[in-house]
């Protein structure tokens, strides 16, 4: 695992070795307050003033995973970086005295939105966050939304998805970078954006907001195609609906899509290639799978099809980022008093949620790797210790499986046949449970034995 901190060149060293102590102890407890992560009252006090000091830019601590996200990609011998945006709110209406905040989906709720770009390997492994956007809503802006069409497509918060997209610079390394979004990115410009900065992209279809070059409506002219191919597409557990297999018809083919009257691109036509996925007889009192996935990328064949939909299907991941940094990280229960407080602590605990998400999948993806890439070894002794009973200990650390399904024990993970892999819920409860057991392991150990090498 490529640390993002190795990258990070923060004004003063001082402020280098903080940020490491900080990332450490949150990442050891992502759920709890300042004061119970750092128990001494001048350690709590240093965090509070590094989230407070004007020097640290939280541009710099995701430049830094940025750069991180392309060794890794290297090491692993990757040509292409699949980019997930996703768009999330921070609710502090609970929190009326922090300042810097303004109006989110109604008038009852205040905070800030941020807009994430999450790396991830073709393998669907996150690789770390790539860019993020963090933005307050004026409060004379709410219920303009009628005058959006005359202003200028830069001005407007759609916008978002373009300045998501890598330029050259940040590439260097990479052979392909992919976009990936959801149906909010389906705006002609983006799309025109995109292929302007020469970045592939693969945009799910918003019913109603494309007109073929004929003049036909997207879901319509793509509705009249005959099915090339059916097959089982395995559906990952979500909080609205548990995990299970979807048979599906797959089409596919070239159109051309015509500017809208309003548009401001560049191209008044765009020809790309357009999948569909559908599930004609979902199980019963199931909702049918149905993308209709536009993409910049070939299809010449029944692979690349299927490429596409997997990768699209790894989107997911950037909700899942989401969860981490609000559930189990609960930026949404700070009380730091002010917005720029809020984003450095932001910027850093983008660094604990992603910890905590590449472990779930990398583990699926290289289950027989040794756990080193993962624990320290002080960590992994103490959780062998911990779930076979014994001071007895293996020359050899166990894989990175065994010990991720240990974790996920620890964290209420039942690991019977039926349970699938442990998801990211179960490894973060583990993960607090477990630095509690290692500083009981370490209360126990010789002062002159070298844990570290056992």
């Amino acid at each position: 695992m490529i640390s993002a901190l190795n990258y990070v060149n923060l004004p003063d060293k001082r402020l280098n070795l903080r940020l490491r102590e900080i990332v450490k102890k949150l990442s050891n407890a992502p759920g709890k307050s300042i004061p119970e992560v750092f128990e001494e009252w001048h350690e709590a006090k240093a965090a509070y003033r590094f989230m407070a000091n004007e020097r640290v830019e939280p541009e710099e601590l995701i430049a830094g995973q940025q750069m991180a996200s392309v060794e890794g990609l290297q090491e692993q011998g990757g040509k292409r970086v699949l980019l997930m945006q996703d768009t999330t709110s921070f609710d502090f209406s609970h929190h009326p005295k922090t300042t810097g905040m303004g109006p989110l989906e109604n008038q009852y709720m205040s905070g800030f939105l941020a807009h994430s770009t999450l790396s991830v390997s073709e393998e669907g492994v996150p690789l770390g966050l790539w860019e993020q956007q963090v933005w307050v809503r004026e409060a004379d802006e709410v219920g303009k939304r009628h005058q959006r069409h005359k202003r200028p497509f830069e001005e407007k918060e759609s916008y978002k998805w373009v300045e998501g997209l890598p330029d050259k610079l940040e590439l260097a390394g990479v052979e392909q970078a992919i976009s990936i979004c959801d149906r909010e990115a389906h705006i002609y410009e983006f799309l025109d954006r995109a292929i302007r900065q020469g970045v592939d992209f693969i945009v799910r279809a918003s019913r109603g907001r494309s007109t073929t070059k004929e003049g036909e409506k997207l879901f319509q002219a793509v509705s009249k195609w005959s099915p090339r191919h059916q097959y089982t597409l395995e559906l990952k557990r979500r909080p609205d609906r548990p995990a299970r297999e979807a048979k599906i018809e797959l089409r596919w083919g070239t159109l051309t899509l015509k500017a809208p009257r309003r548009s401001q691109a560049q191209h008044q036509t765009l020809t790309m290639q357009v999948v569909e996925v559908i599930e004609p007889n979902p199980p019963d009192g199931k909702t049918p799978v149905h993308w209709l996935l536009l993409t910049s990328l070939p299809i010449e064949n029944l692979a690349q099809a299927q490429e596409i939909v997997r990768w699209y299907s790894y989107r997911w991941l950037i909700e899942r980022f989401h969860y981490v940094l609000k559930s189990g990280c609960k930026i949404e229960d700070r009380q730091l008093r002010t917005q720029k407080r809020l984003r450095r602590l932001l910027a850093v605990f983008n660094l604990v949620a992603w910890r905590l998400l590449w472990l779930t999948y990398q583990s699926r993806k290289t289950p027989l790797a040794s756990c080193l890439i993962a624990l320290t070894p002080v960590e992994w002794q103490a959780l062998y210790a911990r779930h076979h009973r014994t001071t007895q200990l293996p020359d050899t650390p166990p894989s990175l499986v065994d010990a991720t399904r240990w974790i996920a024990q620890l964290g209420g993970f039942l690991g019977r046949k039926g349970d699938g892999d442990p998801g990211v819920k179960v490894l973060w409860r583990g993960w607090v449970r477990l630095q509690d057991i290692v500083e009981t392991w370490l209360l126990f150990q010789s002062p002159s034995q070298d844990v570290g090498n056992v």
